[in-house]
């Protein structure tokens, strides 16, 4: 009698062709549960999102808010198809979108930099550690008024955003390193390695993974310096696009702006994250 045949067993997540090339109706089932589980988020997310904007109009029709101080969606996409049209709003939110992403890439390079040296000397890293917590907790929009004496009203800007990343960049980095196997060092260290060759071979590549974590934080970190760096001295971008709308008491034109950041931020986050997930793969953490 021939002995049946032998099931391969199967983990979700590894790969979904098994070797004998055929999947369980158990593991079927587990994928279409996940598919319908994903598509039910979707649609929670743009409920919650459909549902929040129809109240908004509805309490403004109603006369539960006034619409002058709140706005309303339907003038929402008058006041955007107008800012469209004139160029005014691309332009601001190109000055932004510039802006952050410089001082998103200064801030990691920066920071990174720093977290190697504070690893590379264990001494400096246990002098400047109390600064480093004074410095992460000082805030920062107290700095606006200094940024703006010794950079001026637009490289102010990029310092108001370093200002707010770079800290934590650091912070981030370093214990990073700090939870890297020392197992490793060492073993290189017997062999001679010089730290150097350590960084290079071990430290950095280990560190992708918190290197992109850290970057993921950053990035609205960034996007709030360039904002408040905007509100004290900019003349262009986003920020100055909604302090300007509150002073001349224009309500859609803030509305629109506050909506183009909640846009530049996800779009900013989402490139982040594939950019992150590639470079996980190639290094062959997934």
């Amino acid at each position: 009698m021939p002995s049946p045949v032998k099931q391969t067993p199967y983990m979700p997540g590894r790969s979904s062709v098994p070797i004998d090339g055929q999947t369980s109706p158990q593991y079927r089932r587990f994928l279409a549960k996940q598919r319908r589980m994903r598509l039910f988020v979707w649609l929670a997310r743009f409920a919650l999102l459909a549902a929040f904007l129809g109240l908004w109009e509805l309490a403004a029709d109603r006369k539960w808010v006034d619409a002058m101080l709140t706005s309303r969606p339907s003038q929402l996409v008058s006041a955007f198809r107008s800012l469209a049209i004139e160029g005014r709003l691309w332009h601001h939110a190109w000055v932004t979108t510039t802006e952050t992403v410089i001082g998103l890439a200064l801030s990691m390079a920066v920071g990174t930099a720093i977290a190697v040296l504070l690893w590379w000397s264990a001494y400096a890293s246990k002098v400047l550690e109390p600064y480093m917590v004074v410095l992460n907790a000082l805030p920062k929009v107290a700095l606006g008024p200094i940024f703006y004496i010794w950079l001026g009203d637009r490289y102010s800007v990029y310092g108001m955003a370093i200002a707010i990343s770079v800290i934590v960049t650091i912070l981030m980095i370093e214990s990073g390193f700090k939870e890297i196997s020392k197992s490793k060092l060492k073993l290189m260290e017997s062999f001679g390695a010089t730290k150097l060759q350590m960084l290079r071979m071990v430290l950095l590549p280990a560190s992708v993974p918190n290197l992109i974590a850290t970057l993921k934080v950053n990035v609205g970190l960034t996007l709030v310096g360039v904002i408040m760096g905007e509100f004290l001295s900019s003349k262009a971008g986003l920020g100055y696009m909604i302090i300007y709308g509150g002073q001349v008491f224009q309500m859609d034109m803030v509305m629109v702006s506050i909506a183009m950041l909640a846009v530049l931020s996800m779009a900013l986050y989402g490139i982040v994250a594939v950019a992150g997930h590639v470079a996980l793969r190639r290094n062959h953490y997934e």
